[in-house]
């Protein structure tokens, strides 16, 4: 007799497990509280410009042809990959930036010339960042953090004073020029942390951004979640919109017995949620939660985002697909978002421009624009905040790139703090789940399988391995393979 099972949310996590859910023939259905499907990475359309709401990124493309390998599939029979030259751009002041080539030798070039010396110790740490990522794939981020020994063997062994050293340490030990220092210590920003917090393992990031390069699916991100949808009803899945779940119920021994779905009682006897875990645990009567409101506040949770989508009547000079704005105090900005909470006073921010690559993304002779600034979870989130922010950031724009903008603006759209937590439930309006610090990595995250309430379990940025769009397609992996083992 096949198994049912339902599932909370569809983002990437959520729709992985799914997948691999229905392979091994249980009966899936996806309940997902907003009108279209993704999760975070849902589509914003207007007057024929198309935004992707959330993740802009495609990094660790291998993981992806992993996650469709293991359903007979490649990522191409979903969607186009364009690998993008430059893969960024960043800028450090008006009319100075820095392109970051596609090519290694090319990067190598680049760091030689701004500072000689640096492309050796550059190429000594791909390569160690190279083989960390190797590790990492083969070794770590797709155990489900059950146990601290599934982290022991011969090759994490030998990497072990890794964790205890931070990716700060280990790129100003031979790098000096600020510019490079910041273009080495900004990916792992991705993950949610500061270099300084951040452990020196974490460095594969660099290999995932030099080594394996910045794509983009023709149409956007939300092209992968629409490959993933079509996948997982191609092996049943069931997909219901506008589906709230508003609490889980328990019987007398603890176990699943059904969900309250907007104000209707639904049967279950076996739940995941790809939803944020923390809002997923409310949805529990008290006793029946692992962590307690103490246990997350004292958690080092990853930035949340002021982001802006914009439509210009014109076509954008002096940028990239991608565009970093690092020209202000990487580190003040830093201890505003996770030392003392506040809005930054002079924040560094990013950029895309879809458009410049992908055509399908805004009218002939205009533009789309993407602006995301990183703000701490939990502040304060007004309209005059966001227009305020909004103004403060297209001055700079401005400037830095040499031409005027605000007057060509179409339309904008603001999401931020407030909207994270309407449209998502995300704790405090965080945007990419909790930090990977040494703390709370592996093991010491949130555990997939509860511990007080029997067949549920949990999936997403808030368990392992982690924070970003790959580490949710494994998280889904590593979520369905626990319920598959537990059930028989």
């Amino acid at each position: 007799m096949k198994k049912n099972i339902h599932i909370i949310g569809s983002g990437f996590s959520a729709l992985s497990a799914s997948c691999y859910l229905a392979k091994e023939g249980y009966n899936v259905t996806i309940l997902e509280k907003n009108d279209t499907l993704g999760g975070r990475a849902r589509q914003y359309k207007k007057e024929g410009f198309t935004f992707d709401i959330g993740p802009s990124w495609y990094w660790m493309p291998d993981v992806f042809e992993r996650f469709f390998a293991d359903f007979g599939k490649k990522p191409s029979d979903y969607y186009t990959l364009d690998k993008l030259h430059p893969g960024y751009e960043v800028y450090f002041g008006e009319n100075s930036s820095l392109k970051i080539s596609s090519h290694l030798e090319e990067i190598y070039n680049l760091f030689e010339k701004e500072e000689k010396g640096s492309a050796k110790h550059l190429k000594s740490f791909i390569d160690s960042a190279k083989s960390n990522y190797e590790t990492a794939i083969k070794d770590l981020v797709y155990k489900p953090g059950v146990s601290p020994l599934e982290l022991i063997n011969t090759t994490t062994i030998s990497r072990v004073s890794q964790f205890f050293s931070t990716i700060r340490k280990q790129v100003r030990k031979n790098i000096k020029n600020k510019k490079l220092i910041k273009i080495l210590e900004f990916p792992v920003l991705f993950l949610g942390a500061k270099p300084s917090n951040t452990p020196a393992f974490y460095n594969f990031m660099n290999y995932a951004d030099f080594g394996l390069g910045t794509w983009h699916p023709r149409g956007g991100m939300y092209t992968v979640i629409e490959g993933m949808v079509s996948l997982a009803e191609s092996l049943g899945v069931k997909f219901k919109t506008n589906a709230n779940v508003e609490k889980i119920l328990t019987d007398s021994s603890k176990s699943i017995s059904g969900l309250i779905v907007n104000g209707k009682n639904i049967e279950t006897n076996l739940v995941l949620s790809g939803a944020d875990y923390h809002h997923t645990e409310t949805l529990l009567d008290v006793g029946n939660r692992q962590y307690s409101e103490k246990y997350w506040n004292k958690k080092t949770f990853a930035p949340s985002s002021l982001l802006f989508y914009v439509g210009f009547d014109k076509k954008i000079a002096n940028v990239s697909h991608h565009t970093l704005f690092f020209d202000t105090d990487f580190d003040a900005h830093a201890k505003e978002i996770y030392d003392n909470p506040t809005w930054p006073s002079d924040p560094l921010f990013y950029a895309n421009f879809t458009s410049l690559t992908d055509v399908t993304s805004a009218p002939e002779g205009k533009e789309a624009g993407f602006f995301l600034i990183p703000l701490a979870p939990g502040i304060e989130d007004t309209p005059e905040l966001r227009e305020e922010y909004f103004y403060k950031i297209m001055d700079r724009f401005e400037k830095l790139t040499n031409q005027k903008v605000t007057s060509h603006v179409l339309f904008k759209k603001s999401f931020c703090v407030n909207d994270f937590k309407e449209e998502y439930n995300s704790y405090k309006g965080n945007a990419y789940g909790m930090a990977n610090t040494l703390f709370q990595t592996a093991f010491l995250r949130p555990k997939i399988k509860s511990s007080k309430v029997k067949n549920l379990y949990f999936a997403g940025q808030l368990t392992v391995p982690g924070p970003g769009v790959p580490p949710a397609l494994i998280s889904g992996k590593l979520a369905s393979e626990l319920i598959i083992k537990n059930q028989f």
